[in-house]
């Protein structure tokens, strides 16, 4: 047994232990389940953009379980706090009551828009818990791929911003987009493939930026200039509007807030603060990444 899959093991006994699966050893039959991951919110204007997708999967799936995890430990915890009920386990916790219960084939469905160190995460445990053979392992394994993972997502998500965008921008206006980023990954470039397809569909209006990474808002805010634009819409280029689109993005009093940071430099502002996953197309998509997986 490897390192990996030793580690897992160890963490699946904890979890039987701890009372979180069964007691009863489950008969695996070929029931299918679809688990699908995000960080978290604990907003619960935000938690629609995920509730939104986990409703699209059993509308497209009716014959399989879906059930949800959080990888946010702070944000599992933060909910715990509050008294929250029916706070989402983590992907080693979902998956253990899934094996548990006797599902052979299960889907791991990420809500990420880039292949990036979170998705990493996601990809470990399954990769480790495909190594488990036996009681603890489960038949069949698989896990889905981010929205921007190749050429052909970009330009999917691409046409998706043009539409979503449309009627909310005018012509005279940018469009600026806040990624998340991924500080010290290779899948950061993924965003600028997603600026490459949106400068041959939309004429150069829209501008991408991230948080972790590049672009900066620096860089954006010189793109914008060089192209002219004085009016610009915010908006989060993230499956959930959260602490980073509430607060890193649009808080008017942060000076540091990209809201205020293009005021400065002289641009009138406008937001809009709603997740991608509050998206009919971006669910659409969503649930064709699954129909892919689970064929």
């Amino acid at each position: 047994m490897s390192f990996k899959s030793m580690i897992l093991a160890v963490t699946l006994a904890a979890v039987a232990f701890s009372g979180i699966a069964c007691a009863k050893e489950a008969k695996k039959e070929e029931k299918q389940a679809i688990l699908i991951t995000s960080f978290g919110t604990s907003m619960p204007s935000a938690r629609k953009a995920i509730d939104n997708l986990v409703v699209a999967a059993k509308k497209a799936f009716p014959g399989a379980e879906v059930r949800l995890a959080f990888t946010s430990n702070i944000i599992r915890r933060k909910l715990a706090r509050e008294g929250k009920k029916n706070v989402p386990p983590t992907p080693v916790m979902a998956l253990a009551q899934l094996n548990d219960e006797g599902f052979a084939t299960v889907g791991v469905m990420p809500t990420h828009i880039i292949p990036g160190a979170e998705y990493d995460e996601i990809k470990n445990v399954v990769e480790a818990w495909g190594e488990l053979k036996g009681k603890y392992g489960i038949k069949d394994l698989r896990l889905g791929k981010t929205f921007l993972s190749s050429v052909e997502g970009c330009d999917e998500m691409a046409a998706i911003l043009v539409k979503r965008f449309e009627k909310l921008a005018g012509k005279d206006t940018a469009v600026v987009l806040m990624g998340h980023g991924t500080p010290h990954h290779i899948a950061n470039a993924m965003y600028s493939q997603l600026q490459v397809a949106l400068n041959k569909v939309a004429d150069g209006r829209f501008f991408i930026g991230t948080v972790e990474n590049t672009p900066l808002i620096e860089d954006v805010v010189a793109a914008l200039k060089k192209a002219g634009y004085k009016k610009t819409l915010v908006s989060p280029l993230m499956i959930v509007a959260g602490d980073h689109a509430n607060n890193d993005m649009a808080d008017k009093d942060d000076p540091e807030s990209w809201y205020s940071i293009l005021k400065k430099e002289g641009f009138a502002v406008e937001t809009y603060i709603k997740g991608l996953g509050e998206d009919k197309n971006v669910t659409a998509a969503f649930v064709e990444h699954l129909k892919e997986m689970m064929k």
